[in-house]
């Protein structure tokens, strides 16, 4: 008797599912935006490439993807908005090269900086991405071989970076506000502690939780499980996280395929640079419209970025084996760190124990 209802239902689910993963949403997006982000992470290379030290350019490209705080608020609220992205997005990356040094204290640092950058994203209410980026540069500092005597060299590349994306925005901002208005600046709405001091912790314990296991698990690029973590984590809903592990798993699935095909070219400092300003072009034209599509073009993007002085020395298929083991752990790690954020009975057995520890005044 119930064996057709039971069909039903999961044909039902089924269709559901393959809506929520197939849901295009509508986008007033202009190529202008696409097309000054890609310069920003672009231009960096094309100096380094110039100079024979790409690997300068990569982490300058780096601090380029600040320009993606970017409002669409007026010309001032916006370009101070973005030198504060830009001075956490160099701090972050600093204390991510301070830590390289200290093996055992990475997962714990991470977690820190990715508590205290959910915090402040949470409190100033910083649309997506987040506080991705910020724990992103943190995780790639923080296993970037170097000598401590490299490390002002290489946070002044960044914020170099910082500032080119913030000249672009500048340029861009005085062009795209003669084509549309500015948004009304909102007021912060009232601080609220679980919002910004329980999501942010247990987000962080979930970051340091996932480095520690790809350490003890011994994998070869440990840093690509926190960020795959805080990307899927950080989803509004219970609903937004499982899409964003689904997202991500498939976009990086068949994103390999085009890693693979990238990597396979005969590639050169020249030929790296318009690659990463047409993938950073078609990924800022596709993630506001479907998040897993964007993560196709996204994978190669961070391979090359990540592993461009070294593509090459390893075969690709191990490159690109190592890179979907590490997003699959990270996302069923951010999943089950979601099931707790988004679980009634959790949030308030944790939020009782935090308020406990929380100083009285710091609690509304």
């Amino acid at each position: 008797m119930n064996h057709p209802s039971l069909l039903h239902r999961l044909e039902a689910l089924i269709r559901n599912e393959w809506q929520q993963l197939t849901a295009l949403t509508p986008s007033k997006r202009r190529w202008q935006m696409p097309f000054a982000a890609a310069l920003a992470t672009g231009l960096p290379l094309v100096v380094g490439a110039y100079f024979g030290h790409l690997e300068y350019g990569l982490i300058s490209s780096l601090g380029g993807l600040v320009f993606l705080y970017q409002p669409n608020t007026p010309l001032s609220h916006r370009m101070t908005w973005l030198m504060a992205c830009a001075f956490g997005m160099s701090a972050s990356y600093t204390l991510g090269a301070i830590v390289h040094f200290l093996p055992l204290a990475k997962a714990v640092m991470l977690g820190f900086i990715t508590v205290l950058v959910s915090m402040v994203a949470r409190f100033y209410r910083v649309g997506p991405p987040g506080s991705l980026f910020f724990v992103m540069v943190a995780a790639i500092a923080a296993y970037s071989p170097g000598t401590v005597e490299e490390i002002p060299l290489r946070v002044g590349l960044l914020t170099m970076g910082t500032l080119l994306a913030s000249l672009i925005a500048f340029c861009y901002s005085l062009h795209i506000l003669r084509l549309e208005a500015p948004e009304a600046i909102a007021p912060l709405p009232p601080a609220d502690f679980d919002f910004i001091v329980l999501d942010s912790i247990v987000i962080g314990a979930c970051v340091c939780l996932s480095l520690a296991i790809a350490q003890a698990l011994q994998l070869d690029r440990p840093y690509w499980v926190p960020i795959s973590c805080v990307a899927v984590i950080q989803g509004v809903s219970l609903r937004a996280v499982w899409n964003r592990q689904l997202h991500r798993v498939l976009g990086t699935a068949i994103g390999m395929l085009l890693a693979w095909g990238i990597i396979s070219l005969p590639l050169s400092p020249w030929s790296i640079a318009p690659i990463v300003i047409a993938l950073t072009f078609i990924i800022e034209s596709t993630v506001v419209r479907h998040y897993g599509l964007a993560v196709i073009f996204i994978t190669p993007l961070t391979i090359v970025l990540a592993e461009a002085p070294t593509l090459g020395q390893l075969p690709a298929v191990e490159l690109l084996q190592s890179r979907f083991i590490d997003t699959v752990l990270g996302c069923l790690i951010g999943l089950a760190g979601g099931l707790c954020l988004h679980n009634v009975r959790f949030r308030a057995i944790v939020g009782r124990q935090l308020r406990r520890l929380t100083p009285a005044r710091l609690r509304d």
